[in-house]
């Protein structure tokens, strides 16, 4: 045992006076850094054989090495004092999760406090005030002494208001309005209907543009300046169609898809009810055309409230178009609620106006592919408007314009390849491409324009810069200027002289910003 306690020390001392030497190294180290007076004396010991250029080659060495020191030393400071920061501020989380854990004991100890008296005074409470449980049970024993009623599933709906709906329409059947208008005269009478009734005056190119978005797609944005008319002609739409459109100010807080359906009160079991899921469920009792204005949509992000509703949408199968509302069912449901889902009328569209500005954010690239964007950023022009008043659609009639169109003025096969050329020029220079969905919204965009009395060329020309041109602007301008002016020659040479003004202009105002 001695033998192995002599080889223990050794061993152990082996490794822990390579501490002792580095310790022992690094403070010599630190000594003969400065060291001023051996400084000092080997320049005394050479000075007698210096030149001029050799004191002058000296008196930069001791430059460098006054540089090289306080180098090291602001460094460390520097260290010193950021570490010092990083440590105050983790005292000051460690005291703030103190402060808040001695509040929240505080306010349990007020609402047993608050129960004690709430039971003293009215005894019928049944209050028990030793160790009142969880929150839920705390939330639910204050929601009784404020005297809030619970829903009996079995005798009291939890959706007031889709309860009412459900009154209103026990006995409509679904009208036949006996429509028989063409695409071109329904844009003349929603035209001149706005500015006749409503003094509000937009241009031929806009309805079309606008109904042909109805027509591609559920989703459509309207982008521009403030004032121009975004939220107007929306509702102008509404009123036309004699549905008023269901105005949804977007709020900043909003992020999830409660604050747009609505959400269950556990304590209470009433659903907390917005107007947007009310219009959603009584457009499913109709046949005509019904409207939802996502105001101001990017005030939140659009991906996180808005998120389930593009998934929805973008299914094949509008049958699949469910959303659910509630997990579980109670008899006294709604009856269009099957099994707490909804299914989400094809008879409605979602316009979002936007405004690019630094309260709001970004519409990502998501979002942009399962929409139509249009813009709005002239304020229309006024003309003698024919007197229009509004008038009953059939959301079927309707649909149908729009099928029959994208049969009879489908995509020309030349237009096609024309589109091809620029989709295969577009991925070479600019690695950028668009996918299937988009090639799908533009086979409906373009036949409809043209139906609505507009050119093939000039459909494709504000769709391609809407949807597939405007990806440009997430690109490194500086590394794209130079390609701009080819790829303005290739669209002259391949759609014609100036056909693609839309996109060009878009073109060449990148390349000013670049």
């Amino acid at each position: 045992m001695e033998t192995y306690g002599r080889f223990l020390f050794e061993f152990l001392n082996q490794f822990f006076s390579g501490f002792k030497e580095i310790i022992v190294g690094l403070w010599n180290g630190i000594i003969n850094i400065f060291n001023i007076p051996e400084y000092y004396n080997i320049i005394q010991h050479y000075k007698n054989d210096f030149s001029i250029s050799e004191w002058f080659l000296t008196g930069l060495a001791i430059i460098a090495i006054l540089v090289v020191v306080g180098t090291a030393v602001v460094i460390i400071a520097l260290f010193v004092k950021k570490y010092g920061k990083w440590r105050k501020k983790l005292l000051d989380q460690e005291n703030l999760l103190k402060e808040i854990d001695n509040l929240n004991r505080q306010v349990e100890d007020l609402v047993s406090e608050k129960l004690k008296i709430l039971s003293m005074k009215n005894p019928e409470l049944d209050i028990n005030t030793d160790g009142v449980g969880t929150v839920a049970e705390r939330a639910a024993l204050a929601s009784e002494a404020k005297g809030e009623e619970v829903i009996d599933p079995n005798v009291e709906s939890r959706f007031s208001k889709l309860t009412v709906i459900d009154q209103e329409f026990a006995k409509y059947k679904q009208k036949d309005y006996g429509n028989s208008f063409t695409l071109p005269e329904f844009c003349f009478k929603f035209r001149n209907f706005a500015a006749s009734q409503l003094g509000l005056y937009y241009s031929e190119k806009l309805i079309r543009l606008f109904v042909s978005a109805i027509a591609s797609t559920k989703l459509v944005i309207l982008q521009g300046i403030s004032g121009t008319g975004k939220t107007s002609i929306s509702l102008a739409w509404g009123n036309f169609l004699k549905h008023p459109s269901c105005v949804v100010p977007v709020q900043p807080s909003w992020r999830d898809r409660t604050d747009i359906v609505g959400y269950l009160n556990e304590f209470t079991k009433k659903f907390n009810e917005t107007d947007f899921l009310s219009y959603l469920y009584e457009a499913g009792y109709t046949d005509e055309v019904y409207t939802v204005i996502l105001d101001e949509m990017n005030l939140a992000r659009v991906e996180y409230y808005f998120a389930e509703m593009l998934s929805i949408l973008e299914m094949h199968n509008p049958k699949d178009w469910k959303i659910e509302v509630v997990q579980s069912t109670w008899p006294t449901d709604p009856k269009r609620l099957i099994k707490g889902k909804l299914q989400i009328p094809t008879n409605t569209w979602y316009i979002g106006t936007i405004n690019n500005d630094d309260s709001t954010f970004m519409v990502t690239d998501k979002v942009y592919d399962r929409a139509m964007p249009i813009d709005i950023d002239e304020k229309g022009k006024a003309f003698e408007a024919t007197n229009v008043e509004p008038m009953n659609v059939n959301y079927s009639y309707l649909n149908e314009l729009f099928e029959k169109a994208i049969s009879e003025y489908a995509m020309s096969p030349e237009t096609l390849k024309k589109i091809d050329a620029m989709d295969d020029y577009t991925i070479k220079h600019f690695r950028v491409a668009f996918g299937n969905r988009i090639v799908k919204h533009m086979r409906k965009f373009v036949p409809v324009y043209v139906a609505c009395g507009g050119d093939e060329t000039e459909a494709v020309d504000y769709f391609m810069a809407k949807k597939v041109l405007r990806k440009f602007e997430g690109l490194n301008l500086a590394l794209i200027k130079d390609e701009i002016d080819g790829y303005i020659n290739f669209l002259d040479k391949t759609f014609g002289k100036g056909k693609m003004s839309e996109c060009i202009e878009f073109l060449l105002r990148l390349k000013k910003m670049s």
